[in-house]
């Protein structure tokens, strides 16, 4: 029995399947390199706009930014910098936690339905040190070939099909 006295059965069998709504990840830039930090700047995260148009992320979208480098992890929202530029600047009190040079990692959130979560693919950016498109996929564990990173769990597209959802 729940606090409010309702009786659950604690297999969330019993929910509405349209009722329930997740926090995915929808658009990643991953090991962007800070190219400024600026302290005295209204308090945002600006990023080259071919950057934000292959994560699919929006001015003023609400973003976690990783600091792979120190380990800080903070969230502010997205500004678009110069096209083409590079450009991924911390602005305000961030600041202090994120430095030039460091890696970071840009991660957006959405909510959806449980239905269109079993079927939704993000937008996943790997970029160079000069934060250059090196790819763009949908499988957020994986890495492209010659990236020096190991790959995280299995494709999403190998669980879809596994779990029956393609």
């Amino acid at each position: 029995m729940s606090t409010d006295g309702a009786t659950t059965t604690g297999t969330g069998s019993d929910r509405a399947p349209g009722s329930l709504r997740r926090p995915m990840m929808i658009g990643k830039i991953h090991r962007a390199t800070v190219t400024q930090a600026n302290l005295h700047y209204v308090g945002s995260i600006t990023v080259d706009c071919d950057l934000l148009d292959a994560a699919d992320l929006y001015p003023g979208q609400q973003v976690d930014v990783v600091d792979v480098t120190n380990g800080s992890r903070l969230t502010t929202y997205v500004i678009p910098g110069e096209r083409g530029a590079g450009q991924v600047c911390i602005n305000g009190a961030a600041a202090h936690h994120v430095r030039p040079g460091d890696t970071v990692i840009l991660i957006a959130y959405g909510t959806m339905s449980s239905a269109d979560a079993r079927h939704f693919l993000p937008h996943v950016v790997f970029v160079d040190g000069d934060n250059r498109i090196v790819e763009v996929s949908d499988e957020p564990g994986q890495v492209p070939d010659g990236y020096d990173l190991e790959p995280s769990g299995l494709p999403i597209h190998d669980l879809q099909v596994a779990v029956g959802v393609e």
